[in-house]
């Protein structure tokens, strides 16, 4: 295993950061910062892949299934995070976007020892969660050869989910794995091995990309509002009206009006007001409209 760690380009010894302990405190941030300008370009290279990737989601998605992101350490903690975020950011149910990490629940704050190296906990963790082929499960590592990932990973394939790897390596054993592969090479690390920097960096852009993208894709963003977020705070319940008066123009007594009348539900106050129709109609309207806010307007129009 040494050896094959060695070949990784997560693994090389960067030669623009050598000697980095003998800088100043603004000479080293100055290399962290030079190396982390190089991750943009890294993910600019495979946009088309992430585009297909995404594709696959939003299918599993329009198909009822979930979406499982499945990693190690830094990975793992990237697809919790971006998992967990999903709900109060697009009003998704918990369920429709998880994060799965080696080790458990324990891992996200702790490193659990040893726990990426059984990839049979991979294969079991998948089952556990009952994912079937209408789901799609995004195996993450770096180093595109952590047995729990790649465990999971082939579990998921043989259940007939879509397979998506997301690794920082050329030619990973994620290939043959995945369905579709992204590979996003940002070169060795500022510290050796370290791949919680520029790899976790590219990772969480890329995350970010997904999700966000199918989340638009399915009618959870009007224009470029986040029209499906859950008002469960002050600051959500004062950005929920922000996003009407936004969407809308509306002055602020009307804005107050919908947010009453359509009980906190941002979509439905944006067709109210757009449509001029009361809450249940505008509850049809969407509906039918697949929960697109633009649709629903449109089909108001047309009547």
């Amino acid at each position: 295993m040494s050896n094959l760690l060695s070949k990784l380009t997560t693994e090389q010894v960067n030669e623009h950061t050598r000697g980095i302990d003998r800088l100043s405190t603004l000479d080293i941030v100055r290399r962290i910062h030079e190396e982390d300008r190089k991750v943009t370009a890294a993910v600019e290279a495979i946009l088309p892949d992430i585009a297909a990737a995404t594709d696959l989601i939003i299918a599993a998605f329009k198909r009822g299934g979930r979406m499982f992101y499945v990693g190690a350490g830094t990975s793992g903690r990237l697809g919790i995070l971006d998992a967990s975020e999903c709900p109060p950011t697009f009003g998704t149910d918990p369920s429709m976007v998880q994060g799965i990490i080696a080790g458990g629940d324990k891992a996200i704050r702790d490193a659990v020892e040893g726990a990426e190296d059984h990839a049979e906990n991979g294969a079991s963790d998948l089952d556990e969660r009952g994912v079937t082929a209408s789901d799609v499960v995004v195996g993450i590592a770096a180093s595109g050869r952590t047995p729990y990932v790649l465990g999971a990973m082939r579990r998921a394939k043989e259940l007939g989910a879509s397979v998506i790897g997301l690794c920082n390596n050329l030619d990973s054993p994620m290939r043959d794995c995945a369905d579709l592969m992204l590979e996003a090479v940002v070169g060795p690390e500022v510290v050796l091995g370290s791949t919680r920097m520029k790899s976790g960096t590219a990772q969480k852009m890329i995350l970010n990309m997904l999700t966000t993208t199918a989340m638009i894709r399915i009618g959870k963003v009007y224009d470029n509002l986040m029209v499906d977020l859950v008002p469960t705070n002050e600051k959500l319940v004062y950005r929920s009206k922000r996003i009407i008066r936004l969407a809308t123009g509306a002055n602020d007594d009307d804005v107050n009006a919908v947010t009453y009348a359509s009980g906190g539900h941002v979509k439905t106050a944006i067709v109210m007001l757009l449509a001029g129709v009361d809450a249940a109609r505008a509850g049809e309207l969407l509906a039918q409209g697949d929960g697109f806010v633009r649709q629903a307007v449109e089909l108001a129009a047309q009547r």
